[in-house]
């Protein structure tokens, strides 16, 4: 399936990586979201209402994909988001 922002996905992504790996599990979010610079969550686990979230910030921003990234793992947990149309 051809993602359309497929490579500035994956830099993200790649980004939240790294921070992950300086940082590791267990902080606030706050603290993620200075080292990245986005709207972060450190949860126990993602749930539908996260989905439901980021689709509501897509249609208000008219942008059609986001990322969940949940540093609140072991290994980071990504999670591509794709508005519908």
């Amino acid at each position: 399936m051809y993602l359309e922002y497929e490579k500035l996905a994956n830099k993200i992504i790649g980004c939240a990586i790294k921070v992950h790996r300086i940082l590791g599990p267990g902080f606030l979010e706050s603290i993620y979201e200075n080292a990245l610079v986005i709207e972060l969550k450190a949860i126990k686990n993602i749930e539908n209402i996260h989905f439901s979230i980021v689709r509501s910030y897509l249609r208000a921003l008219n942008l059609s994909h986001g990322l969940i990234l949940n540093f609140n793992k072991v290994k980071i947990e990504v999670k591509r988001v794709i508005a519908a149309t």
